[in-house]
């Protein structure tokens, strides 16, 4: 071959090795950037989903769709965390330390927020409260329903036994009824100290309750009922002890305590960790410069 034709064949090969080159040189930073702009776009979106399954969670009412959407919460919270991780993996590739400390910004207050997120989670799946009214709408009402018609006919007697024997039926069951209506403000309340207050009126309507039917196991041919009446009002207690202890724990109260207060906050910092960020990247040109 003719030195001239090895000449142009050589220039040939060196402009499209340099072609290339610059081709490959270019390429790469357009796709980390356009890739970068993709993830940061996950984030927001993954953030937004984790923090609505939480609040549905919170919602749910029932066992089964809390832990459903508490299982959703934290899978998509994991997403996120991996988001983050890769998208630093680029920016300190690129070198977009303005980029990166807004990440770092955000996962700072994601970790906050994911830390009261995971206590709500908790709160959200035990449903105490829920739980607690169930009981007092079911089992707490039956007893002293129980309790009213156990002591709904006295035996008979003279006039003046009749009324004083209906008159501490009345009371026994009032005292029953006190204790009922006392358990619904205490499953409502957050203060303990509140909450201790309303537990020392409920053992004063007991002690009441039980010193009425004490006084009618007195009269003749009163023992059946009284004892119908002190067994209903024994299951009474029994289911009082129940809601007080689920009360007590107030998951439903504290989640949506927490969701409300420390998360609320905590949401609006992410978010606008997220949106400057997006914005940030969405400035950045073909060449990983400003």
């Amino acid at each position: 071959m003719p030195p001239e034709k090895n000449r142009i064949l050589l220039s040939l090969s060196l402009c499209l090795a340099i072609s290339g080159m610059i081709g490959c040189d270019v390429q790469t930073p357009l796709h980390e950037i356009s890739e970068a702009r993709r993830l940061a776009a996950d984030l927001a979106a993954q953030f937004a989903k984790a923090s609505d399954a939480s609040n549905l969670a919170v919602l749910a009412g029932l066992d089964e769709p809390a832990q459903k959407y508490s299982g959703e919460a934290r899978q998509r919270a994991a997403t996120v965390e991996k988001d983050i991780a890769a998208l630093r993996e680029i920016l300190q590739r690129r070198d977009f330390g303005d980029e990166l400390r807004l990440v770092d910004a955000f996962r700072t207050h994601f970790a906050e927020y994911r830390a009261v997120d995971n206590d709500i989670l908790d709160l959200a799946v035990e449903n105490t409260n829920l739980k607690a009214q169930r009981l007092l709408f079911g089992a707490s009402e039956e007893a002293v329903n129980a309790m009213a018609q156990a002591l709904a006919k006295m035996p008979g007697g003279d006039v003046k036994e009749a009324w004083q024997m209906k008159a501490l039926a009345a009371s026994a069951v009032g005292s029953a009824r006190e204790i009922e209506a006392l358990q619904a403000p205490h499953i409502a309340e957050a203060d303990d100290a509140a909450m201790a207050k309303i537990e020392a009126r409920m053992s004063a309507a007991e002690t009441a309750a039980r010193h009425e039917l004490a006084m009618l196991a007195r009269h003749a041919g009163a023992a059946s009922q009284v004892a119908a009446a002190t067994k209903a009002l024994d299951r009474l207690m029994e289911v009082n002890s129940q809601i007080i202890h689920l009360s007590r724990r107030n998951s439903n109260v504290r989640s949506v305590a927490l969701s409300l207060n420390q998360k609320r906050a905590l949401v609006a910092a992410c978010e606008e960790d997220l949106q400057a960020l997006q914005t940030a990247l969405s400035k950045r040109g073909f060449v990983g410069t400003r």
